[in-house]
């Protein structure tokens, strides 16, 4: 497991009633679902703020490689090009 940091959380009586009845019933502790509940929350902003790039489409080559993998290595243009 990556280092964790720790944190206070301040939160309304009855939020955290219903956070510990689903951490009973998932027969974890509440710090457990609170920290899914966060790694979730930050996969999905860091998914909403990706970096998009690209203006152009391409049925095959590096183009569309990096459509959908922004790690997709560029192919180096040829010389002349």
């Amino acid at each position: 497991m990556p280092a964790t940091r720790r944190t206070t959380l301040a939160a309304a009586p009855d939020d955290l009633s219903v956070l510990e009845a689903e951490a009973r019933r998932r027969g974890v502790s509440l710090a457990q679902l609170l920290r899914e509940t966060v790694a979730r929350e930050a996969a999905e902003l860091r998914d909403r703020h990706r970096p998009r790039f690209g203006i152009a489409r391409s049925e095959s080559g590096a183009a569309r490689a990096a459509a959908y993998d922004e790690h997709a290595p560029v192919r180096e243009r040829a010389p002349g090009r």
